[in-house]
Protein backbone atom coordinates (compact mmCIF):
# COMPACT_ATOMS: atom_id res chain seq x y z
CA UNK A 1 0.00 0.00 0.00
CA UNK A 2 2.85 2.39 0.86
CA UNK A 3 4.38 1.73 -2.59
CA UNK A 4 1.09 2.68 -4.25
CA UNK A 5 0.95 5.87 -2.19
CA UNK A 6 4.51 6.74 -3.22
CA UNK A 7 3.67 6.16 -6.88
CA UNK A 8 0.49 8.20 -6.57
CA UNK A 9 2.34 11.08 -4.92
CA UNK A 10 5.00 10.97 -7.65
CA UNK A 11 2.42 11.03 -10.43
CA UNK A 12 0.49 13.80 -8.72
CA UNK A 13 3.65 15.85 -8.28
CA UNK A 14 4.51 15.40 -11.96
CA UNK A 15 1.00 16.47 -12.99
CA UNK A 16 1.19 19.57 -10.80
CA UNK A 17 4.64 20.41 -12.09
CA UNK A 18 3.47 19.95 -15.66
CA UNK A 19 0.48 22.23 -15.11
CA UNK A 20 2.67 24.91 -13.52
CA UNK A 21 5.24 24.63 -16.29
CA UNK A 22 2.69 24.77 -19.07
CA UNK A 23 0.88 27.65 -17.41
CA UNK A 24 4.15 29.56 -17.11
CA UNK A 25 4.95 28.89 -20.73
CA UNK A 26 1.43 29.86 -21.81
CA UNK A 27 1.69 33.18 -19.99
CA UNK A 28 5.02 33.82 -21.68
CA UNK A 29 3.71 32.93 -25.12
CA UNK A 30 0.45 34.78 -24.99
CA UNK A 31 1.85 37.86 -23.25
CA UNK A 32 2.95 39.30 -26.58
CA UNK A 33 0.89 37.19 -28.94
CA UNK A 34 -0.71 40.25 -30.48
CA UNK A 35 2.62 41.95 -31.14
CA UNK A 36 3.55 42.11 -34.80
CA UNK A 37 7.25 41.40 -35.37
CA UNK A 38 9.01 44.46 -36.78
CA UNK A 39 10.01 44.24 -40.40
CA UNK A 40 13.74 44.94 -40.93
CA UNK A 41 14.31 48.09 -42.93
CA UNK A 42 15.56 47.25 -46.41
CA UNK A 43 17.79 50.05 -47.67
CA UNK A 44 19.13 50.14 -51.20
CA UNK A 45 22.41 48.26 -51.67
CA UNK A 46 22.61 47.19 -48.04
CA UNK A 47 22.86 43.46 -47.47
CA UNK A 48 22.91 41.49 -44.22
CA UNK A 49 22.80 37.91 -42.99
CA UNK A 50 20.28 36.14 -40.78
CA UNK A 51 21.92 37.33 -37.52
CA UNK A 52 21.57 41.00 -38.58
CA UNK A 53 25.05 41.59 -37.15
CA UNK A 54 26.84 42.25 -40.43
CA UNK A 55 25.28 45.05 -42.50
CA UNK A 56 27.37 45.69 -45.62
CA UNK A 57 26.93 48.53 -48.12
CA UNK A 58 27.67 47.20 -51.60
CA UNK A 59 27.97 49.22 -54.80
CA UNK A 60 25.18 47.39 -56.61
CA UNK A 61 22.99 44.30 -56.30
CA UNK A 62 22.04 42.25 -59.34
CA UNK A 63 19.86 39.14 -59.69
CA UNK A 64 20.89 37.19 -62.79
CA UNK A 65 18.50 34.67 -64.30
CA UNK A 66 20.98 33.02 -66.68
CA UNK A 67 24.61 31.97 -66.84
CA UNK A 68 25.13 34.52 -69.59
CA UNK A 69 24.02 37.31 -67.26
CA UNK A 70 26.55 36.15 -64.67
CA UNK A 71 29.28 36.15 -67.31
CA UNK A 72 28.33 39.63 -68.49
CA UNK A 73 28.29 40.98 -64.91
CA UNK A 74 31.84 39.76 -64.44
CA UNK A 75 33.34 40.74 -67.81
CA UNK A 76 31.66 44.16 -67.98
CA UNK A 77 32.92 45.27 -64.56
CA UNK A 78 36.33 45.68 -62.98
CA UNK A 79 35.82 45.89 -59.22
CA UNK A 80 35.32 43.33 -56.49
CA UNK A 81 32.45 40.85 -56.61
CA UNK A 82 30.60 39.24 -53.72
CA UNK A 83 28.11 36.39 -53.98
CA UNK A 84 25.02 35.64 -51.90
CA UNK A 85 22.24 33.07 -51.79
CA UNK A 86 19.97 32.40 -48.83
CA UNK A 87 22.22 34.59 -46.64
CA UNK A 88 22.50 32.12 -43.79
CA UNK A 89 26.26 32.43 -43.38
CA UNK A 90 26.76 34.60 -40.34
CA UNK A 91 30.03 36.51 -40.61
CA UNK A 92 30.02 38.61 -43.79
CA UNK A 93 30.84 35.69 -46.11
CA UNK A 94 28.22 37.00 -48.54
CA UNK A 95 29.49 40.55 -48.93
CA UNK A 96 32.26 43.10 -49.27
CA UNK A 97 31.97 46.86 -49.06
CA UNK A 98 31.52 48.58 -52.45
CA UNK A 99 31.45 45.27 -54.31
CA UNK A 100 29.13 44.20 -57.07
CA UNK A 101 26.87 41.79 -55.21
CA UNK A 102 25.46 38.89 -57.22
CA UNK A 103 22.25 37.67 -55.58
CA UNK A 104 21.88 34.16 -56.98
CA UNK A 105 18.33 33.43 -55.87
CA UNK A 106 16.72 34.12 -59.26
CA UNK A 107 18.96 31.55 -60.97
CA UNK A 108 16.79 28.73 -59.65
CA UNK A 109 15.63 26.31 -62.32
CA UNK A 110 15.97 22.57 -62.83
CA UNK A 111 18.30 22.00 -65.80
CA UNK A 112 18.02 18.21 -66.14
CA UNK A 113 16.38 15.49 -64.08
CA UNK A 114 17.13 11.79 -64.61
CA UNK A 115 15.09 9.88 -62.01
CA UNK A 116 16.19 6.50 -63.34
CA UNK A 117 19.84 7.48 -62.73
CA UNK A 118 19.03 9.24 -59.45
CA UNK A 119 20.69 12.43 -60.67
CA UNK A 120 19.49 16.02 -60.96
CA UNK A 121 21.14 19.15 -62.35
CA UNK A 122 19.92 22.47 -61.00
CA UNK A 123 20.88 26.10 -61.15
CA UNK A 124 22.71 27.11 -58.00
CA UNK A 125 20.18 29.64 -56.73
CA UNK A 126 17.52 26.97 -56.26
CA UNK A 127 16.52 26.36 -52.67
CA UNK A 128 16.54 22.81 -51.36
CA UNK A 129 12.86 22.99 -50.47
CA UNK A 130 11.95 23.74 -54.09
CA UNK A 131 14.21 20.93 -55.30
CA UNK A 132 12.48 18.55 -52.87
CA UNK A 133 9.11 19.24 -54.47
CA UNK A 134 10.48 18.13 -57.84
CA UNK A 135 12.18 14.92 -56.73
CA UNK A 136 9.53 13.86 -54.21
CA UNK A 137 7.16 13.17 -57.11
CA UNK A 138 9.57 10.40 -58.14
CA UNK A 139 9.95 9.22 -54.55
CA UNK A 140 13.56 10.38 -54.47
CA UNK A 141 15.42 12.28 -51.78
CA UNK A 142 18.48 14.50 -51.47
CA UNK A 143 21.49 12.44 -50.44
CA UNK A 144 23.22 15.10 -48.28
CA UNK A 145 22.03 18.54 -47.17
CA UNK A 146 21.77 20.55 -43.97
CA UNK A 147 18.83 20.19 -41.58
CA UNK A 148 16.95 23.24 -42.89
CA UNK A 149 15.74 23.46 -46.47
CA UNK A 150 15.79 27.25 -46.98
CA UNK A 151 19.42 27.35 -48.14
CA UNK A 152 20.37 27.61 -51.80
CA UNK A 153 22.23 24.77 -53.47
CA UNK A 154 25.13 27.03 -54.44
CA UNK A 155 25.45 28.46 -50.96
CA UNK A 156 25.46 24.96 -49.48
CA UNK A 157 28.22 23.89 -51.86
CA UNK A 158 30.23 27.02 -51.12
CA UNK A 159 30.35 26.18 -47.42
CA UNK A 160 30.49 22.39 -47.99
CA UNK A 161 27.54 21.73 -45.68
CA UNK A 162 26.69 18.56 -43.86
CA UNK A 163 23.61 17.29 -42.08
CA UNK A 164 22.46 14.48 -39.83
CA UNK A 165 22.90 11.76 -42.45
CA UNK A 166 24.58 8.63 -41.14
CA UNK A 167 27.27 7.09 -43.32
CA UNK A 168 27.85 10.40 -45.08
CA UNK A 169 29.63 13.66 -44.27
CA UNK A 170 30.37 16.84 -46.27
CA UNK A 171 28.08 17.51 -49.21
CA UNK A 172 31.01 17.19 -51.63
CA UNK A 173 30.60 13.42 -51.23
CA UNK A 174 27.30 13.65 -53.18
CA UNK A 175 28.25 16.12 -55.93
CA UNK A 176 28.85 14.69 -59.42
CA UNK A 177 29.89 17.96 -61.05
CA UNK A 178 29.54 21.73 -60.98
CA UNK A 179 29.65 24.60 -63.46
CA UNK A 180 31.60 27.66 -62.38
CA UNK A 181 32.04 31.10 -63.94
CA UNK A 182 35.63 32.23 -63.36
CA UNK A 183 37.09 35.73 -63.10
CA UNK A 184 37.82 35.89 -66.85
CA UNK A 185 34.21 34.99 -67.69
CA UNK A 186 34.88 31.40 -68.72
CA UNK A 187 32.34 28.73 -67.79
CA UNK A 188 34.15 25.63 -66.53
CA UNK A 189 32.71 22.22 -65.72
CA UNK A 190 34.50 20.63 -62.78
CA UNK A 191 34.24 17.27 -61.07
CA UNK A 192 36.38 14.73 -59.27
CA UNK A 193 37.66 13.67 -62.71
CA UNK A 194 37.61 16.93 -64.71
CA UNK A 195 39.22 20.20 -63.63
CA UNK A 196 39.66 18.54 -60.26
CA UNK A 197 41.60 21.39 -58.69
CA UNK A 198 38.72 23.76 -59.36
CA UNK A 199 36.19 21.22 -58.09
CA UNK A 200 38.01 20.71 -54.81
CA UNK A 201 38.71 24.42 -54.43
CA UNK A 202 35.29 25.85 -55.24
CA UNK A 203 33.30 23.44 -53.03
CA UNK A 204 33.97 24.79 -49.57
CA UNK A 205 35.67 27.83 -51.11
CA UNK A 206 33.19 30.47 -49.89
CA UNK A 207 32.90 32.29 -53.21
CA UNK A 208 36.62 32.99 -53.40
CA UNK A 209 37.33 31.35 -56.77
CA UNK A 210 34.25 31.92 -58.91
CA UNK A 211 30.48 31.75 -59.17
CA UNK A 212 28.83 28.32 -58.96
CA UNK A 213 26.00 28.43 -61.50
CA UNK A 214 24.98 24.76 -61.81
CA UNK A 215 25.37 21.55 -59.83
CA UNK A 216 24.66 17.90 -60.61
CA UNK A 217 23.73 16.02 -57.45
CA UNK A 218 23.29 12.39 -56.51
CA UNK A 219 19.88 11.39 -55.15
CA UNK A 220 18.68 8.42 -53.11
CA UNK A 221 15.35 6.68 -52.57
CA UNK A 222 12.83 8.37 -50.31
CA UNK A 223 11.92 5.97 -47.50
CA UNK A 224 9.78 5.92 -44.38
CA UNK A 225 11.72 6.63 -41.20
CA UNK A 226 10.82 5.90 -37.58
CA UNK A 227 12.23 7.83 -34.64
CA UNK A 228 14.13 6.20 -31.79
CA UNK A 229 15.59 8.09 -28.83
CA UNK A 230 17.75 7.26 -25.85
CA UNK A 231 18.68 9.57 -22.97
CA UNK A 232 22.03 8.98 -21.25
CA UNK A 233 24.97 10.53 -19.45
CA UNK A 234 27.39 12.22 -21.82
CA UNK A 235 30.17 9.85 -20.72
CA UNK A 236 28.16 6.97 -22.22
CA UNK A 237 27.46 8.51 -25.60
CA UNK A 238 30.64 7.76 -27.56
CA UNK A 239 30.52 4.03 -26.76
CA UNK A 240 26.74 3.97 -27.35
CA UNK A 241 27.24 5.54 -30.79
CA UNK A 242 29.93 3.05 -31.78
CA UNK A 243 27.91 0.05 -30.62
CA UNK A 244 24.38 1.01 -31.64
CA UNK A 245 24.39 3.70 -34.32
CA UNK A 246 27.50 3.80 -36.51
CA UNK A 247 27.18 0.38 -38.15
CA UNK A 248 23.41 0.13 -38.27
CA UNK A 249 22.56 0.51 -41.95
CA UNK A 250 18.94 1.31 -41.07
CA UNK A 251 19.90 4.67 -39.49
CA UNK A 252 19.21 7.51 -41.94
CA UNK A 253 19.42 10.55 -39.64
CA UNK A 254 21.20 10.81 -36.31
CA UNK A 255 22.15 13.52 -33.85
CA UNK A 256 22.56 13.80 -30.11
CA UNK A 257 21.46 16.86 -28.16
CA UNK A 258 23.66 17.91 -25.23
CA UNK A 259 21.58 19.77 -22.65
CA UNK A 260 22.78 23.09 -21.22
CA UNK A 261 23.58 24.48 -18.73
CA UNK A 262 25.28 21.42 -17.17
CA UNK A 263 26.31 19.59 -20.38
CA UNK A 264 26.24 16.22 -18.62
CA UNK A 265 23.16 14.68 -20.25
CA UNK A 266 22.55 13.68 -23.86
CA UNK A 267 19.48 12.69 -25.85
CA UNK A 268 20.33 10.47 -28.81
CA UNK A 269 17.82 10.88 -31.68
CA UNK A 270 17.88 8.51 -34.64
CA UNK A 271 15.57 8.03 -37.60
CA UNK A 272 15.63 4.47 -38.96
CA UNK A 273 14.33 3.14 -42.26
CA UNK A 274 11.03 1.48 -41.41
CA UNK A 275 8.08 -0.45 -42.86
CA UNK A 276 5.75 0.70 -40.08
CA UNK A 277 2.56 2.62 -40.97
CA UNK A 278 3.01 6.38 -41.27
CA UNK A 279 2.00 8.53 -38.32
CA UNK A 280 2.57 11.66 -40.46
CA UNK A 281 0.90 11.39 -43.85
CA UNK A 282 2.24 14.63 -45.34
CA UNK A 283 5.24 14.03 -47.59
CA UNK A 284 6.87 17.46 -47.09
CA UNK A 285 6.46 20.10 -44.40
CA UNK A 286 4.12 22.67 -46.02
CA UNK A 287 5.77 25.96 -46.95
CA UNK A 288 2.95 27.96 -45.38
CA UNK A 289 3.25 26.33 -41.93
CA UNK A 290 2.64 28.79 -39.10
CA UNK A 291 5.50 28.84 -36.59
CA UNK A 292 4.23 31.44 -34.16
CA UNK A 293 4.71 29.34 -30.99
CA UNK A 294 8.06 27.62 -31.67
CA UNK A 295 10.15 30.83 -31.58
CA UNK A 296 8.44 31.80 -28.33
CA UNK A 297 9.33 28.50 -26.71
CA UNK A 298 12.92 29.03 -27.87
CA UNK A 299 12.90 32.50 -26.34
CA UNK A 300 11.50 31.10 -23.09
CA UNK A 301 14.32 28.54 -22.94
CA UNK A 302 16.87 31.27 -23.69
CA UNK A 303 15.48 33.66 -21.08
CA UNK A 304 15.39 31.39 -18.04
CA UNK A 305 17.40 28.58 -16.48
CA UNK A 306 14.00 27.20 -15.51
CA UNK A 307 13.17 27.15 -19.21
CA UNK A 308 16.24 25.03 -19.92
CA UNK A 309 15.27 22.70 -17.07
CA UNK A 310 11.73 22.38 -18.42
CA UNK A 311 13.02 21.63 -21.86
CA UNK A 312 15.24 18.79 -20.62
CA UNK A 313 12.87 17.23 -18.08
CA UNK A 314 9.40 18.01 -19.44
CA UNK A 315 9.15 19.32 -23.00
CA UNK A 316 11.57 16.89 -24.64
CA UNK A 317 10.43 13.80 -22.70
CA UNK A 318 6.83 14.54 -23.70
CA UNK A 319 7.80 15.27 -27.31
CA UNK A 320 9.82 12.07 -27.66
CA UNK A 321 7.37 9.84 -25.78
CA UNK A 322 5.37 9.19 -28.93
CA UNK A 323 6.34 7.01 -31.86
CA UNK A 324 6.68 8.97 -35.10
CA UNK A 325 6.93 7.46 -38.57
CA UNK A 326 7.22 9.83 -41.53
CA UNK A 327 8.90 10.22 -44.89
CA UNK A 328 12.60 10.96 -45.15
CA UNK A 329 11.73 14.01 -47.24
CA UNK A 330 9.46 15.32 -44.49
CA UNK A 331 12.29 15.13 -41.96
CA UNK A 332 14.57 16.92 -44.45
CA UNK A 333 12.24 19.86 -45.16
CA UNK A 334 12.48 21.95 -41.98
CA UNK A 335 12.00 25.71 -42.28
CA UNK A 336 14.23 28.20 -40.41
CA UNK A 337 11.09 30.22 -39.64
CA UNK A 338 10.55 27.91 -36.67
CA UNK A 339 13.65 29.52 -35.09
CA UNK A 340 13.16 33.15 -36.09
CA UNK A 341 12.56 35.51 -33.13
CA UNK A 342 10.22 38.48 -33.26
CA UNK A 343 13.20 40.85 -33.19
CA UNK A 344 16.99 40.72 -33.43
CA UNK A 345 17.50 44.31 -32.32
CA UNK A 346 18.98 43.72 -28.84
CA UNK A 347 19.70 40.00 -28.95
CA UNK A 348 20.20 37.55 -31.76
CA UNK A 349 20.59 33.81 -32.21
CA UNK A 350 23.67 32.41 -33.88
CA UNK A 351 25.60 29.23 -34.54
CA UNK A 352 29.15 28.04 -34.08
CA UNK A 353 30.50 24.62 -34.97
CA UNK A 354 33.53 22.55 -34.09
CA UNK A 355 34.81 19.25 -35.50
CA UNK A 356 36.96 16.78 -33.59
CA UNK A 357 38.18 13.23 -34.31
CA UNK A 358 35.72 10.68 -32.96
CA UNK A 359 38.25 9.34 -30.44
CA UNK A 360 38.45 12.78 -28.81
CA UNK A 361 34.72 13.24 -28.12
CA UNK A 362 35.02 13.02 -24.33
CA UNK A 363 38.02 15.34 -24.04
CA UNK A 364 36.58 18.04 -26.28
CA UNK A 365 33.08 17.91 -24.76
CA UNK A 366 34.61 18.44 -21.30
CA UNK A 367 36.65 21.41 -22.52
CA UNK A 368 33.60 22.84 -24.27
CA UNK A 369 31.45 22.58 -21.12
CA UNK A 370 34.16 24.29 -19.08
CA UNK A 371 34.41 27.20 -21.54
CA UNK A 372 30.63 27.67 -21.73
CA UNK A 373 30.37 27.65 -17.94
CA UNK A 374 33.34 29.93 -17.39
CA UNK A 375 32.09 32.56 -19.85
CA UNK A 376 28.39 32.14 -18.96
CA UNK A 377 27.41 31.52 -22.58
CA UNK A 378 23.67 31.36 -23.15
CA UNK A 379 23.64 28.08 -25.06
CA UNK A 380 20.27 26.70 -26.11
CA UNK A 381 21.51 23.45 -27.58
CA UNK A 382 24.58 21.55 -28.71
CA UNK A 383 23.76 19.07 -31.46
CA UNK A 384 26.30 16.33 -32.11
CA UNK A 385 26.51 14.86 -35.62
CA UNK A 386 28.85 12.35 -37.26
CA UNK A 387 30.73 12.73 -40.54
CA UNK A 388 33.13 10.63 -42.53
CA UNK A 389 36.21 12.25 -44.05
CA UNK A 390 36.05 14.76 -46.88
CA UNK A 391 36.90 13.39 -50.32
CA UNK A 392 39.45 16.09 -51.10
CA UNK A 393 38.25 19.71 -50.83
CA UNK A 394 41.16 22.07 -50.14
CA UNK A 395 39.42 23.64 -47.15
CA UNK A 396 38.18 20.35 -45.71
CA UNK A 397 36.74 20.55 -42.21
CA UNK A 398 36.62 16.74 -41.95
CA UNK A 399 40.16 15.59 -42.59
CA UNK A 400 39.21 12.29 -40.93
CA UNK A 401 36.12 10.78 -39.33
CA UNK A 402 34.74 13.40 -36.93
CA UNK A 403 32.01 14.38 -34.54
CA UNK A 404 30.54 17.82 -35.22
CA UNK A 405 29.43 19.95 -32.27
CA UNK A 406 26.81 22.41 -33.55
CA UNK A 407 26.31 25.15 -30.95
CA UNK A 408 23.10 27.21 -31.03
CA UNK A 409 23.23 30.18 -28.67
CA UNK A 410 21.85 33.65 -28.00
CA UNK A 411 24.00 36.75 -27.67
CA UNK A 412 23.58 40.48 -27.33
CA UNK A 413 24.07 42.69 -30.36
CA UNK A 414 26.15 45.38 -28.65
CA UNK A 415 29.87 45.75 -29.37
CA UNK A 416 30.65 44.55 -25.85
CA UNK A 417 28.50 41.46 -26.31
CA UNK A 418 30.16 40.69 -29.63
CA UNK A 419 33.57 41.03 -27.98
CA UNK A 420 32.52 38.52 -25.33
CA UNK A 421 31.53 36.05 -28.04
CA UNK A 422 34.88 36.54 -29.72
CA UNK A 423 36.69 35.66 -26.49
CA UNK A 424 34.96 32.35 -25.84
CA UNK A 425 34.85 31.50 -29.54
CA UNK A 426 38.64 31.74 -29.78
CA UNK A 427 38.96 29.58 -26.68
CA UNK A 428 36.81 26.91 -28.31
CA UNK A 429 38.79 27.09 -31.55
CA UNK A 430 41.95 26.48 -29.54
CA UNK A 431 40.28 23.55 -27.78
CA UNK A 432 39.27 21.99 -31.11
CA UNK A 433 42.75 22.45 -32.59
CA UNK A 434 44.31 20.93 -29.46
CA UNK A 435 42.21 17.83 -30.08
CA UNK A 436 43.28 17.56 -33.72
CA UNK A 437 40.09 19.17 -35.01
CA UNK A 438 38.91 22.35 -36.63
CA UNK A 439 36.10 24.91 -36.64
CA UNK A 440 33.50 25.78 -39.28
CA UNK A 441 33.98 28.88 -41.43
CA UNK A 442 30.40 30.10 -42.20
CA UNK A 443 29.99 31.82 -38.85
CA UNK A 444 31.19 35.01 -37.18
CA UNK A 445 34.81 35.82 -38.02
CA UNK A 446 36.24 35.66 -34.52
CA UNK A 447 39.06 33.20 -35.16
CA UNK A 448 42.51 34.71 -35.72
CA UNK A 449 44.38 34.15 -38.98
CA UNK A 450 46.87 32.01 -37.06
CA UNK A 451 44.00 29.82 -35.85
CA UNK A 452 42.62 29.67 -39.39
CA UNK A 453 45.90 28.31 -40.76
CA UNK A 454 46.26 25.84 -37.90
CA UNK A 455 42.76 24.51 -38.52
CA UNK A 456 43.04 24.57 -42.33
CA UNK A 457 46.60 23.52 -43.24
CA UNK A 458 45.79 23.46 -46.99
CA UNK A 459 44.81 27.13 -47.00
CA UNK A 460 48.03 28.11 -48.80
CA UNK A 461 47.21 25.69 -51.62
CA UNK A 462 43.75 27.26 -51.85
CA UNK A 463 45.27 30.75 -51.94
CA UNK A 464 47.74 29.69 -54.63
CA UNK A 465 44.83 28.43 -56.73
CA UNK A 466 42.96 31.67 -56.10
CA UNK A 467 45.96 33.68 -57.30
CA UNK A 468 46.02 31.69 -60.55
CA UNK A 469 42.26 31.78 -61.20
CA UNK A 470 41.55 35.23 -59.78
CA UNK A 471 44.82 37.19 -59.95
CA UNK A 472 43.09 40.53 -59.39
CA UNK A 473 41.22 39.25 -56.31
CA UNK A 474 37.84 40.12 -57.74
CA UNK A 475 35.90 37.49 -55.79
CA UNK A 476 36.00 38.74 -52.24
CA UNK A 477 34.05 38.91 -49.00
CA UNK A 478 34.69 39.56 -45.32
CA UNK A 479 36.11 36.07 -44.74
CA UNK A 480 38.78 36.43 -47.41
CA UNK A 481 39.47 40.05 -46.54
CA UNK A 482 40.44 38.80 -43.10
CA UNK A 483 42.59 35.82 -44.08
CA UNK A 484 43.82 36.29 -47.67
CA UNK A 485 46.51 38.72 -48.76
CA UNK A 486 46.93 38.90 -52.56
CA UNK A 487 50.51 38.38 -53.69
CA UNK A 488 50.77 41.91 -55.10
CA UNK A 489 49.84 43.39 -51.71
CA UNK A 490 51.86 40.78 -49.90
CA UNK A 491 55.09 41.73 -51.67
CA UNK A 492 54.54 45.38 -50.86
CA UNK A 493 54.13 44.51 -47.20
CA UNK A 494 57.21 42.24 -47.24
CA UNK A 495 55.01 39.43 -45.85
CA UNK A 496 55.51 36.78 -48.54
Amino acid sequence: MSILKTIFKGVAALIVLSIVALATLALFIFADFSTTPPTPKQEKNWINDVTQLNPIKVAKVIQPTSIEEVQKAITSSTGEISIGGGRYSQGGQIGKENSLHIDMRALNQVVHFAPEQQLITVQSGMRWRDLQEVIDRENLSIKIMQTYANFTVGGSLSVNVHGRYMGEGPIIRSVKSIKVVLADGRVVTASAKENTEIFYGVIGGYGGLGVIVEATLELVKNVKVARETQAMNIAEYSAYFQQNIKNDSRVIFHNADIYPPNYTQVNSVSWLASDKPLSVQTRLIPKDTNYWWQPKVTEFVADYKFGKWLRQYLFDPVQYAFEVVQWRNYEASYDVKELEPSSRANTTYALREYFVPVAHFDRFSAKMADIFTRYEVNVLNVSVRHAYADTGSLLAWAKEEVFAFVVYYRQGTSKHAQQEVQTWSRALVDAAIEEGGTYYLPYQLHATTAQFHSAYPNAEAFFALKHRLDPNNRFNNQLWTQHYTPKSECSLQAMC
